[in-house]
C-alpha cells in the first residue's frame, strides 16, 4: 500500500484516502480477453498507426474538441474541482502519466466517454455528476481513465464517425451494408472493452459497493432505497437463464445496436472479477508492466479469448449457449439435438412440445 500524496507535476492534488497504487500496470492486467485479443492484434499490424493518422484527416475529432471547449464545462481546480481532484487521483492509480482533458456536457442522460485520436478526451454529463456520490462517481473516472490507458478512445472515435457515416449513406442501396458490418463489430469489441473498463474502475476505486451502486443508479436512478444488490444480480441470472431459444435470438437482436452491455451484466461480470483470483493478484502487486507489453503475443491474447469464450458457452444457462455446448459434446447424438432445438422453437409456432404438425400437415418421417 502507498499514501496518494506525491509531488509529481500534475498530481499535487490528490485526495487523502489511503489506497494501492499500481505503478507501471499495462492495461492488459484488467482487460477482458476478448478486448485485450483485439487490441493487442490491431497494436502489431505494421502501420496500424500511420493509417489512423491518415484517417484523422476524415474524422470530426478537431470540431468534437472545439465543441466541448465551446459549450461544455472543462473541468480544472476552478471549475468542478472534486471532479478533477478524482481524475488526477485516477492516473496516479493507474499510473497514466499525461492527464486527459476532462469536461460535463449539460445532458440529462446519464453517461460518459472516452473519445480522441491523438489525445483522449473524457466527457462526462451532468445527469451522471447529479447521480452519483462521490466514490460511484469516482470509479466512473477510474473507468474512463482504463479506456484511455488501453487506447479504447481511438477506437470508440472510429466507431462515432463510422455510425454517423452509415446514417448518411442510409439512402444509398447497399451505401451502408459494409459500414455497418464494421460497426457490429466494433460494437462487439467495444461491450467487452466496457467490461475491462468496469475492471479499471474497481482497481481506482477499490470499492465494489460503490462501483455496484453506480451501475444500479443507472439502471433504476437514485433511488436505492429502493434497491437491493442481490437481487439485482439475480435479475442478471434470470435474463441469462431464463426463457428458450427464442428469447436466445431476441437476447442477440436486442444488444447489437448497443455499444455498452446491459448493466444487470456488468455488474455481475464485475462482481465475478472481484472474486477472482486475477483480481487478487493485482490488489497484492503482482500484474502484467507496460515495460513488457512490446513482448505481448498475439497468439497468447487469442488463446487466452477463445478460451475465455469456450468457458463462457460452457458455464452459460442461455438456451442458445447450452445448445452450442451441446452441438461441441456431441450431446449424445443428433436425434436428441434435433428434438431440443424443435422443443426451443417451438413457440415461434405456437405449438406446445407436445403438438402434432400444425394444421394437420403429415409427420415427416
Amino acid at each position: 500500500m502507498s499514501d496518494d500524496r506525491h509531488e509529481q507535476a500534475g498530481h499535487e492534488r490528490v485526495p487523502g484516502r489511503h489506497r494501492s497504487r499500481f505503478p507501471g500496470i499495462s492495461s492488459r492486467a484488467y482487460e477482458h480477453p476478448a478486448d485485450r485479443s483485439a487490441l493487442v492484434a490491431l497494436r502489431k499490424l505494421t502501420g496500424f498507426d500511420t493509417v489512423f493518422k491518415a484517417l484523422s484527416g476524415l474524422l470530426p475529432e478537431r470540431s468534437l474538441k472545439l465543441l466541448f471547449l465551446s459549450d461544455s464545462v472543462r473541468v480544472s481546480d476552478r471549475q468542478f474541482a472534486h471532479l478533477s481532484d478524482m481524475l488526477r487521483d485516477a492516473c496516479y492509480i493507474l499510473d497514466l502519466e499525461k492527464v486527459p482533458a476532462m469536461y460535463v456536457t449539460q445532458d440529462p442522460k446519464p453517461n460518459a466517454m472516452c473519445i480522441g485520436l491523438d489525445e483522449p478526451v473524457i466527457v462526462v454529463t451532468t445527469g451522471l455528476v447529479e447521480l452519483l456520490d462521490e466514490e460511484e462517481m469516482r470509479a466512473v473516472v477510474g473507468h474512463e481513465v482504463g479506456h484511455a490507458l488501453s487506447g479504447h478512445s481511438v477506437y470508440r472515435t472510429v466507431l462515432l464517425f463510422l455510425t454517423s457515416l452509415a446514417l448518411k449513406v442510409a439512402w444509398i442501396p447497399l451505401g451502408n451494408v459494409a459500414i455497418m458490418a464494421i460497426v457490429t463489430a466494433l460494437r462487439e469489441w467495444f461491450r467487452k472493452s466496457e467490461l475491462s473498463a468496469d475492471r479499471a474502475g474497481l482497481l481506482v476505486g477499490q470499492d465494489l459497493r460503490a462501483s455496484m451502486r453506480g451501475l444500479m443508479k443507472i439502471a433504476g436512478g437514485n433511488h436505492l432505497h429502493e434497491m437491493n444488490v442481490d437481487a439485482f444480480l439475480e435479475q442478471a441470472e434470470e435474463y441469462e437463464a431464463g426463457g428458450d431459444l427464442r428469447d436466445s435470438v431476441l437476447k442477440i437482436l436486442n444488444v447489437l445496436p448497443r455499444s455498452h452491455p446491459f448493466t444487470t451484466i456488468r455488474a455481475a461480470e464485475l462482481k465475478k472479477w472481484a472474486d477472482s483470483r486475477d483480481f487478487q493478484r493485482i490488489m497484492d502487486g503482482h500484474y502484467p508492466r507496460r515495460e513488457e507489453d512490446k513482448d505481448a503475443r498475439v497468439g497468447e491474447s487469442f488463446r487466452q479469448s477463445a478460451a475465455s469464450y469456450a468457458g463462457e458457452v460452457r458455464t452459460s444457462k442461455d438456451p442458445l449457449m447450452k445448445l452450442v455446448s451441446d452441438l461441441a459434446d456431441g450431446a449424445g447424438g443428433l436425434g436428441g439435438l434435433g428434438g431440443r432445438v424443435k422443443r426451443g422453437f417451438n413457440g415461434f409456432t405456437g405449438q406446445s412440445p407436445k403438438d402434432g404438425p400444425a394444421n394437420g400437415a403429415p409427420a415427416e418421417g
